[in-house]
């Protein structure tokens, strides 16, 4: 098991790559030539800056069991089907029964903005949302280590 972050625009870098550190794990930051950074206990890979090319190297890197994070539902969509556990910089799990509805959802505002309609940006994040994300990167950590003992 792994964890590794779509480090564009990731505000739990820090909170991750202390809870791999607790557990043993690598973890990999995978970000573009705009966002480019190192952080001691992890390693960064960096790619081209293209369309999704930081997306299809991290897909392409995935190995079963592998945990990502991102806020990218397409890029999770992928992930799942390469089964990886996915998980939001909120806390919440990306999986078969919400990834449909949350791609949908996706697709409207694009509809809603390309036709010339604004819609309001996400809320400012506070510590409650980084205290639920690590609450469910520690519990499928947990989850998988005690399925495999």
């Amino acid at each position: 098991m792994r964890i590794l972050i779509d480090g564009d625009g990731c505000p739990v870098v820090d909170e991750a790559i202390s809870i791999a550190g607790k557990f043993g794990l690598e973890c990999l930051i995978l970000c573009d030539t705009s966002h480019v950074f190192a952080k001691q206990g992890a390693t960064t890979m960096t790619f081209s800056k293209g369309a999704d090319s930081v997306d299809f190297a991290l897909v392409n890197m995935i190995q079963k069991g592998d945990v990502v994070i991102t806020q990218d539902y397409g890029l999770a969509a992928m992930c799942l089907a390469r089964l990886a556990r996915v998980l939001s910089q909120n806390g919440m799990e990306y999986d078969t029964y919400n990834i449909d509805s949350l791609l949908l959802a996706r697709h409207t505002a694009k509809k809603i903005r390309m036709a010339g309609g604004r819609l309001k940006g996400p809320k400012k994040r506070n510590l409650a949302q980084d205290e639920a994300f690590k609450n469910k990167l520690m519990e499928i950590i947990s989850s998988t280590i005690t399925e495999v003992v």
